[in-house]
């Protein structure tokens, strides 16, 4: 009896070192226990156990997280494309500034609208939370940029806006000539950190510029476009819902952990989601960039299975708002004269229905051409090879646009993720589109992104590169 009572006590505690290998193995089953605690900017973070320490609050310190726990646990590191098979560099792409021309220019030339002025062009771009928000350059050629100021200078940034470093997010500005005036729409933290649209006019496009002291627009509200007719300015912009699903969505598999596997094929993407269940209530605590940092293995996840996962949501009997925040809609709406308001009726005219766009499509920009109104678009996370620049045509500003099946750009390998285009007349007096791209290996938050152009050619049904 004894001897039988030692090799049961054996094999117990046999079964129960291998259920803790087990656990380690499959977290999906198990789960993951964390956690964390905040050490200033650094996060001290326990994974099942195991301890962490991500060095801040910027990509590169989430980069270096992410690599431990795919070699751990094996969790998608979402810094590594492993499934990237870019096209072949395109010659008609032509670089105009791949690298930082002024010690103030913090992250680039993200999001660039470019407009033609008399015989000048001027740039204005994304500032993210530099202390100087929407840098603005000027040229004559195409060629040669010049640093002509800020928007908004460290200090003088609207009342109604959240600014400073890993506080503020100053994204996609974007400058028209309204009458004898020039007007600026961006996009803004308000003093809630919620994404908002904001509008800043100037007698110059290099200022100073002076804001009309609230936002036009709140509630997750981004990339604002301007279009002037003979009807007036009209807005375009994002329904940012791609920011609100993805914590939801853990939340959701936090409490719901069978549809992990209702949603995801391979072992990776249900770790992957697992993950994303146990870290949910501690990224609720972290600033907008953080959260989205702590997502963004669960939204590559998603994004590569987002028709399955859309269908099983829907099947799944999942709250309202979470199968609305699936889709982002891009809406059209005329401004007043002034352009404090919104009137008339607001028009949905674009929304992410194609494989290749995923969770989201943004940065809308409207040109009209051989008399009809082409609206160019990016879709797609900003971040991976899969962004790209899509196009859609209709006959009537408000619609309905009929999209091109592919995308208009892609990444090459010679640059990532080109998106968010501006159409502006070449030196010829040709359409000519400008846009921003990575530099290969790179990509994310606050990482430079250059500013590329190519000459377009338009007929009455189909636009391409010249």
């Amino acid at each position: 009896m004894r001897y039988e009572g030692s090799v049961d006590r054996f094999a117990a505690r046999r079964e129960e070192f291998a259920a803790k290998c087990r656990a380690k193995r499959n977290p999906v089953m198990a789960g993951f226990e964390i956690e964390a605690v905040a050490d200033g900017e650094a996060t001290a973070i326990k994974v099942n156990g195991t301890a962490y320490r991500i060095g801040g609050g910027d990509p590169e310190h989430y980069a270096a997280f992410y690599a431990e726990l795919n070699r751990d646990f094996g969790i998608r590191d979402p810094y590594r494309n492993e499934q990237w098979f870019p096209k072949s560099s395109d010659p008609r792409w032509k670089p105009l500034i791949t690298n930082n021309i002024h010690p103030r220019i913090l992250a680039g030339y993200g999001d660039p609208a470019v407009l033609k002025t008399g015989e000048s062009y001027v740039l204005v771009a994304t500032s993210n939370d530099a202390p100087d928000a929407f840098p603005i350059l000027t040229s004559k050629d195409l060629e040669h940029w010049e640093p002509a100021g800020f928007v908004f200078p460290e200090g003088q940034a609207p009342k109604w806006t959240s600014a400073g470093v890993r506080v503020g997010d100053f994204w996609a500005p974007e400058m028209a000539r309204v009458g004898g005036e020039y007007w600026l729409t961006y996009t803004a933290r308000d003093k809630e950190r919620v994404l908002s649209i904001g509008l800043a006019k100037a007698k110059q496009p290099t200022g100073p510029w002076t804001d009309i002291g609230k936002p036009l627009l709140s509630g997750a509200m981004i990339d604002a476009h301007l279009f002037v007719d003979e009807g007036g300015p009209v807005l375009f912009w994002k329904k940012d819902s791609n920011s609100l699903w993805p914590r939801p969505l853990a939340r959701l598999l936090r409490e719901r952990p069978e549809l992990i596997e209702r949603l995801f094929d391979s072992e990776q993407d249900r770790v992957t989601a697992a993950w994303a269940a146990a870290i949910q209530p501690w990224a609720e605590t972290r600033r907008p960039m953080e959260r989205f940092f702590l997502m963004q293995p669960l939204i590559r996840t998603a994004i590569d299975s987002w028709n399955k996962v859309r269908a099983v949501l829907r099947a799944s009997g999942c709250p309202a708002d979470m199968l609305d925040a699936l889709q982002t809609p891009v809406r059209a709406q005329r401004l007043t004269a002034d352009g404090t308001d919104l009137v008339g009726e607001r028009v949905q005219v674009l929304a992410n229905d194609m494989d290749w766009e995923g969770h989201l499509i943004e940065g809308p920009w409207v040109t009209k051409q051989q008399g009809r109104y082409w609206l160019f678009y990016a879709g797609n996370d900003f971040t991976s090879p899969a962004y790209g620049i899509g196009v859609a045509v209709a006959d009537e500003l408000f619609g309905p646009y009929e999209k091109k099946p592919q995308p208009l750009l892609q990444s090459t390998t010679e640059w990532l993720a080109p998106g968010h285009a501006s159409v502006a007349p070449g030196l010829d007096g040709e359409p000519q589109l400008f846009f921003h791209a990575f530099h290969p290996e790179t990509g994310g938050y606050n990482v430079f992104r250059a500013l590329l152009t190519a000459k377009l050619r338009f007929t009455r049904d189909e636009v391409s590169l010249a």
